[in-house]
């Protein structure tokens, strides 16, 4: 009984090593050659990534380095993208303030190509573009008080996607920590600020991450199912799930105690068109944010009709470039968002 049980598990290892070097050929011969922590690495790309265009904040995690610039990605010199107005433009002052996640911020276009760029001409105003990738709607919230005061914006524009709410579950994202939120006795209490110094990316991983996380085999049946980025990425989570989705409410009725005039905006990630539950559910989320912007007294534009519309036209790879908006998704969102701010808008 022992040896046939013995003879069972050593063709299991077998067949799973054989299926190993199958992936790896697979990939290319490099990937004989490198046995490495397949996670561990792109944690350090993650963070190399964000190297140089971001930087540690005590208050929200993390921010835009200012003076920052490469490959069309351009920040001033208060943390803030450029924002290119039309040759001759004549923009109006105060000006619209942008606030949120990569959506916001316009990664994967140049600076002339974002929508808060675009939206300039349309409304005959200056565009601030204080968009953050990666971060939740808790941190949105947070930098939106830290500027209004500052700015004095004639309006405010905050762009989400419906991860956003997940994120702000966390203590951690992308390998940075962050503040967050703690619902109490119908408050929300503010944690994890001052913000301490992220850790190694190699001390974040889980015994199954350390055990699993060189397999090639295993990366590649996670990315089959759309597993991979909850099995790879850096987030600590400290609240349950489900309590982002709880506190859009008290979010949006912190966010109108700046009084200034606000227009919260659902943006969709291009899985959105991929996957009709993920769909769904995505929807759902969105819905519940702008519910409660309409319920605090804010202006509400979702954009899924508008995205959708132009899937369908003109293709997902004229929309969409690998996981943000490409062009012609920015210059949608301008004309959209354009259109729903101009009654908030003081006259010229």
């Amino acid at each position: 009984m022992l040896g046939r049980a013995a003879l069972v598990l050593c063709s299991l290892l077998v067949g799973l090593l054989l299926l190993e070097l199958g992936c790896r050929l697979w990939r290319g011969p490099a990937a004989l050659l490198d046995w490495s922590n397949i996670i561990l690495k792109e944690r350090q790309a993650t963070l190399s990534a964000g190297a140089g265009r971001l930087k540690r904040d005590s208050e929200l995690g993390f921010v835009l380095r200012p003076g920052f610039s490469a490959e069309g990605v351009t920040y001033d010199l208060h943390g803030h993208r450029l924002t290119p107005a039309p040759p001759g433009a004549v923009l109006a002052e105060p000006p619209v303030l942008a606030v949120g996640d990569s959506y916001a911020h316009g990664d994967e276009v140049s600076d002339g190509e974002t929508w808060a760029a675009l939206l300039q001409p349309l409304i005959g105003r200056r565009t601030i573009n204080a968009g953050v990738s990666g971060y939740g709607l808790d941190q949105t919230v947070l930098r939106a008080e830290k500027l209004v005061p500052e700015i004095k914006p004639a309006a405010l524009v905050l762009v989400f996607i419906a991860d956003d709410l997940r994120r702000a579950e966390m203590k951690r994202v992308w390998g940075a920590e962050k503040p967050y939120f703690e619902p109490v006795a119908g408050e929300l209490a503010l944690r994890n600020v001052p913000v301490p110094p992220s850790p190694p990316p190699a001390t974040t991983l889980d015994l199954w991450q350390r055990l699993y996380g060189w397999s090639v085999l295993v990366d590649t049946i996670l990315r089959h199912k759309g597993w991979q980025y909850e099995w790879s990425i850096d987030h600590a989570r400290v609240l349950p799930r489900g309590t982002g989705e709880a506190m859009a409410c008290p979010l949006m009725k912190r966010l109108a105690a700046l009084k200034v005039p606000t227009l919260v905006v659902a943006e969709y990630d291009p899985y959105v068109w991929k996957n009709a539950d993920y769909a769904q559910e995505q929807r759902r989320l969105s819905a519940v944010v702008l519910d409660c912007a309409r319920a605090a007294g804010f202006g509400a534009l979702d954009l899924f009709d508008a995205i959708d519309a132009a899937v369908k036209r003109d293709g997902y790879t004229a929309v969409f470039r690998s996981s943000h908006p490409g062009p012609l998704g920015h210059r949608i969102a301008a004309e959209r968002i354009a259109e729903a701010l101009r009654p908030y808008m003081p006259p010229r």
